[in-house]
Order: C-alpha cells, then structure tokens, then sequence
C-alpha cells in the first residue's frame, strides 16, 4: 500500500473572479497560514462590509411606532368595551338582576375584556419581548378570571 500525500493546500477557499484557478489571493500569505497585517487599500480580492446599499436608508427601528398604533387601537377596545359594559348591566337589570350586582358584573366583564385585549395587543407589538408567562400569562389570567366573575355576579 501507497502512503497517502500530504497537501499543501490549507483548505477550502472561494477563488476570485478575476484571479486564476488555484491562485492564492494577495491578503493570504503564499504559505496558507494567517496574515497578521491588514490588506493594504485597494487590494483587489477583498472588499468591505457593506450596511445599506447606496441611495437607500439603512433599516430603522419601529418599535416607537408600534407601541403607538398598539396604544391607539388598546383606547379604542377599551371605548367600545365601555359601551358593552353599560349594554351588558342594562341587560343584567332587565333580567331582573339587582342594579348594584349587574353594575359589578358590567364592570368585572369590562376590566376583563381589557386584561384579555391588552394581551393581545401587546403580543402584537412586540412578541419577542411581551409574549412569555409574566406579561401575558397574568393578562390572561386575570381577564379569564375577570370574565368569570362578571357571569357568576351576573346570575344572582
């Protein structure tokens, strides 16, 4: 049996564009190991990071935006959530329910329907940062919890 050979190549290297096949580029040393001295400017063969491409803006951060429009569309649940309480304690009161326990249970299904859109909204907002069981899983809890109340105070 044959020994094998060693290679002298140091290993796996994308050839340039305009060098020949198998050339070592200038920013290597001809031995294959590590240059220790930067490429001296206009070197071809190396190029340099690019952030954002020419004439257009690199990428900016939104989130004050979204926390913006998530608080905007928030107030306006907790408007039209208001709206379903006072409709919720009328009905409660027809139903011949006592006015002061159709109030609490309008409010219970109110703060409710808040804790559960406020989970939502912040999930929407920033999901990587809201979504894990402190925020969102006390959110759901309490409004679960909120919701229940107002169906048991609402059935005396």
């Amino acid at each position: 049996m044959q020994a094998t050979q060693t290679q002298s190549d140091p290993g796996f290297r994308i050839p340039d564009d305009k060098s020949p096949a198998g050339a070592v580029p200038p920013s290597q040393p001809a031995g294959g190991g590590l240059s220790t001295t930067p490429p001296a400017e206009g070197t071809t063969g190396t190029t340099g990071i690019e952030v954002a491409p020419e004439g257009q803006a690199p990428v900016t951060d939104t989130s004050t935006r979204d926390i913006a429009i998530g608080g905007a569309v928030f107030l306006f649940l907790l408007v039209v959530f208001f709206f379903a309480r006072n409709a919720f304690a009328n009905h409660l009161v027809r139903r011949r329910v006592a006015p002061s326990s159709a109030d609490t249970a309008g409010w219970l299904l109110f703060f409710g329907l808040a804790f559960l859109s406020a989970a939502v909204v912040l999930g929407f907002v920033n999901s990587t940062k809201f979504l894990n069981v402190a925020i969102t899983g006390t959110l759901l809890v309490f409004g679960i919890a909120a919701i229940a109340g107002a169906l048991f105070t609402g059935r005396r």
